[in-house]
């Protein structure tokens, strides 16, 4: 719950920064398009890591279940690897997409 709330604050913050950013310069407004493209972009690479890392523990927790219903005879084994594989190559996808999306 603690990096929820830490992950919301720097949104509000990075928010704030860009109507700071936008408030002191009024006239052009490229700067304070430029400084939340940065913001964000830095928040990105962070999100990515964040991602590839939910998979890893992902894929520990499911090699684990799956472990321990193959080894207690369960039948249905298949479809818990491919639910936890899914689920793993999910997001690793997903944080590779966006990364070559945004061009990062």
């Amino acid at each position: 719950m603690r990096t929820k709330q830490s992950f919301n604050r720097r949104w509000i913050l990075a928010i704030n920064g860009l109507f700071i950013a936008a408030a002191a310069n009024a006239q052009g407004g490229e700067a304070g398009i430029q400084e939340a493209n940065t913001l964000v972009r830095g928040y990105f690479a962070t999100g990515t890591d964040l991602m590839y890392a939910i998979g890893a523990v992902l894929g520990l927790v499911g090699a684990i279940k799956v472990f321990q219903k193959w080894n207690g005879g369960d039948q249905d084994t298949g479809k818990n690897v491919s639910a936890w594989f899914g689920s793993c190559i999910f997001l690793v996808v997903v944080a590779t997409v966006l990364k070559s999306f945004f061009g990062l």
